[in-house]
């Protein structure tokens, strides 16, 4: 592996999280509504299971699938099912004032965990994963080298996250969000729901 295969991974990587979807939904409204901690703590969360699922691509994860679908069925499902349980939750919580932010523990860990459990509900990150290390990178790697490419995924995407969340939490974004908030809470939860029926029918 060269470090150019590693800058082309990073390029492929950045172009996926600018491209709207459920995690970056779920990070901007975090940020906006609970804080700049959350929003960071749910972009570790994103970022953990996102990285996770390269690892598992490079340790040939798709071939279960290829072999057992109804593993892939079940957890997609699974997947589709929690991301329409946050668009129901956004959509009925839209005209309600936001709450107070919290920086206590139990709260940072719940944003942690809400991260974590969206793209863990997305097994087609393992494909799409595996599509680009299998273009990207050479074959033959050392368990040290696909280590690094995991752990190079997550640096980037919690990076990525902290930054996004950063920018969001300054008065003027949440003052904007305050002004505009039913609109962009249901538009957030139709494009959720959207996706989440796209997960359960497509193929």
């Amino acid at each position: 592996m060269e470090l150019s295969h590693l800058i082309a991974f990073n390029l492929t990587l950045l172009a996926a999280m600018a491209s709207p979807g459920p995690a970056l939904l779920l990070a901007l409204k975090t940020t906006l509504t609970s804080g700049r901690m959350a929003g960071i703590m749910t972009g570790l969360g994103l970022g953990s299971m996102a990285a996770l699922w390269t690892a598992l691509a490079l340790l040939g994860l798709e071939g279960v699938f290829a072999l057992f679908p109804w593993a892939y069925a079940l957890l997609k499902t699974a997947g589709a099912l929690y991301l329409l349980y946050i668009a129901y939750g956004m959509w009925t919580d839209a005209a309600k004032p936001l709450p107070e932010t919290s920086a206590d523990a139990p709260h940072l860990r719940r944003a942690f965990f809400r991260g974590f459990a969206v793209n863990i509900g997305n097994p087609k990150s393992v494909i799409f994963a595996a599509s680009v290390l299998l273009v990207i990178f050479p074959q033959g790697m050392s368990f040290a080298e696909k280590a690094s490419i995991a752990l190079n995924h997550l640096l980037v995407e919690c990076a990525v996250y902290t930054l996004f969340a950063l920018a969001l939490s300054t008065p003027p974004a949440r003052a904007g969000y305050l002004r505009l908030k039913p609109v962009f809470d249901r538009a957030a939860a139709l494009l959720l729901g959207a996706l989440g029926l796209r997960l359960i029918f497509s193929k």
